[in-house]
């Protein structure tokens, strides 16, 4: 229904559909008092849409032909609220209003504009719901729980969960600050979004960004076992892994201890978005899939269990530092912690064992089945 429309001439009398259904029924005189009734259409009430044509225009009021029960009114506060509308509106020209009041000047209809076309925009975003139609829209803003769109002068929300992978923010720690950061990036972005939730009385707008045919993420979930080996495509790149898109609606997460059975430093330099690559199924918890890509390559540990043991003295490569000490790898992908309380500081400890060089460890622990490892430094005179 269009607020207003043109029309090449004004509506018949305001009785003649009254008097049609008077004649019908005094020529059927067997139809029953009920059956009359019925065709008696039922008035206009409080905040109905109503259509009509205008019937007269002056400087305070427009006058609408509603049949068969009288005539509306927009005047006074109505009458200001809509007169950008009203100078586009001619005699003839049909109308669409919401009913504000009845039986108030001179018995019209009070008619509001401004009502109408927010309850028309209202009903639209409803039709939206219904028939899944995409709008792309711009990004107005940005909050800790999602972004901020306008539509048809409606401000609407797009939660975060409802974003599209490559633009769901990626924070290992959950910060909500940092989230919001990640958010504020897109601001000024146009997006494809569907309309999921309307609520008029609250003036509530819910967006998704999401494609209206994914199908419920549960169901899609229980496709899948632990064990399954996929080919995905990686669609987020963290500190912490990365994301793998299995299905439209579905990724898993590969964390960045299940990327490599060496040390993984930086996701980031090791793929790109796009790339495809074989992951297999680890765990399902939640509705959510954890993948690895290291399982699907040959265990170290397994015939590192046949060539070392403990009190073993082995070379070994510095390859990282941390709280603890020093991580010394004796072979790809298997390393041992060289603890820092044999130094008693950092300092002493970077002062014996240089990153990248070679030393000579004593294995004081192993346990290939837990892939654990504690060395010993062994200083050469």
């Amino acid at each position: 229904m269009a607020l207003f429309k043109r029309t090449q001439k004004i509506a018949e009398p305001t009785q003649k559909d009254a008097e049609e259904i008077q004649r019908e029924s005094a020529s059927s005189p067997q139809n029953s008092a009920s059956e009359f009734l019925d065709k008696i259409p039922t008035p206009p009430a409080i905040d109905d849409l109503v259509e009509g044509p205008v019937i007269s225009i002056d400087k305070g009021a427009v006058y609408i032909d509603l049949p068969p029960y009288g005539t509306g009114i927009i005047y006074g506060r109505e009458f200001i609220n809509a007169r950008d509308i009203i100078k586009r509106i001619s005699v003839g020209d049909t109308v669409a209003g919401k009913v504000i009041g009845i039986g108030g000047k001179e018995g019209y209809f009070e008619i509001s504009l401004k009502e109408a076309r927010q309850a028309l925009i209202w009903s639209e975003a409803e039709d939206a719901i219904r028939e899944m139609r995409v709008f792309e829209l711009p990004i107005a803003d940005a909050n800790k729980g999602g972004l901020i769109i306008n539509w048809q002068g409606i401000t609407g929300f797009l939660p975060a969960s409802q974003l599209k992978p490559e633009h769901y923010p990626r924070i290992a720690d959950g910060d909500k600050d940092k989230i919001l950061d990640e958010l504020k990036k897109l601001v000024g972005e146009r997006v494809f979004v569907t309309i999921i939730g309307v609520s008029p009385k609250e003036g509530k707008l819910i967006f998704s960004e999401k494609s209206p045919e994914t199908k419920d993420k549960e169901n899609i979930v229980a496709r899948y076992a632990l064990g399954d080996e996929l080919i995905g495509e990686v669609t987020g790149l963290v500190d912490f892994g990365i994301f793998v898109k299995l299905e439209e609606g579905l990724e898993g997460l590969v964390h960045i201890s299940e990327i490599d059975w060496g040390l993984v430093e930086n996701p980031k330099a090791m793929f790109k978005i796009g790339e495809k690559v074989k992951v297999k199924v680890i765990e399902i918890k939640d509705d959510k899939i954890s993948l690895s890509i290291k399982a699907l390559k040959e265990n170290p540990w397994r015939e590192a269990e046949k060539k070392y043991k403990k009190d073993d003295i082995v070379e070994g490569v510095i390859i990282k530092f941390n709280k603890h000490g020093a991580l010394a790898s004796i072979e790809e992908g298997v390393a041992g912690l060289v603890h820092i309380s044999e130094f008693g500081t950092e300092e002493k400890l970077r002062e014996k064992l240089e990153m990248g060089k070679t030393y000579t460890f004593k294995i004081t622990l192993f346990d290939p089945k837990e892939q654990k490892m504690a060395l010993s430094y062994i200083e050469k005179n």
